[in-house]
């Protein structure tokens, strides 16, 4: 196998195990038909360094969901855009995939369908709802996208399919980052899919449950947050270790 691309870069690990999983798969095709090929047990993939997670902290992640401001529809619409990534953790694919009637404000719940076209329930906070709703009541259109691009004139009878792409609400994330003062790291829609899965564990969350609400299909991709999550030890160690023997 290759390990460099056309350009004769080194492929990067992540890449590195596509193309062996792929093998994998082509070495089975192989054995199921009886054909003498090689185990595909016996190609390993190959280990990967840990992944940087960019989080935001607790006050940055308040001016940022602050930003928005005023009853106008795209300031609405940006606000319960913000709300709603923090609060059900979505991947901006999903986010722009979504459809109104997926969205029950009343139960605060979206089903969402996921990687590998599976359903899953995620939920909406206080704030979220709030902000929704407020979203919804100054929408004038009939589209069935829940998050919807904004034409200047706001006159949406010539047009159609108003849905929003990932990269419309990438820039919107960095555009309200920016007014937010956010410095030194980049921000992003998964930026607050990370910041939430990692303010779920950090107050108590199982990591199984994290796993269902995020949509991974092995927990072993959630355990990248424990990560971040473990820097809190050394708070507990240091109030709780006194560094001294108790006499006894």
């Amino acid at each position: 196998m290759h390990l460099t691309d056309s350009h004769g870069e080194s492929l990067k690990k992540v890449t590195q195990n596509y193309h062996i999983i792929a093998i994998r798969a082509f070495l089975k095709y192989l054995s199921k038909r009886e054909i003498k090929s090689v185990s595909p047990e016996k190609i390993e993939l190959g280990k990967q360094e840990d992944r940087h997670i960019d989080f935001l902290e607790s006050n940055e992640l308040a001016r940022l969901l602050a930003s928005p401001k005023g009853d106008d529809l795209p300031s609405l619409r940006d606000k319960a855009i913000l709300e709603t990534l923090f609060s059900t953790g979505l991947r901006v694919s999903e986010l722009c995939s979504l459809e109104t009637d997926k969205v029950d404000l009343n139960r605060g719940e979206i089903s969402v369908k996921g990687k590998g076209s599976k359903i899953r329930l995620v939920f909406l906070s206080d704030d979220a709802q709030k902000a929704n709703r407020a979203y919804l009541k100054k929408r004038s259109d009939a589209d069935t996208a829940f998050f919807i691009r904004i034409p200047k004139d706001q006159r949406f009878g010539k047009y159609e399919n108003l849905g929003l792409t990932p990269r419309s609400v990438q820039r919107i994330i960095k555009k309200h980052a920016t007014r937010a003062g956010i410095v030194g790291k980049k921000v992003s829609p998964h930026s607050l899919r990370h910041s939430m899965a990692t303010d779920l564990l950090r107050n108590g969350a199982d990591i199984r449950s994290v796993q269902a609400i995020l949509g991974h299909s092995s927990v072993t991709t959630t355990q990248i947050y424990t990560h971040v999550t473990d820097s809190g030890l050394k708070e507990v160690h240091k109030k709780y270790h006194k560094n001294k023997v108790t006499e006894s």
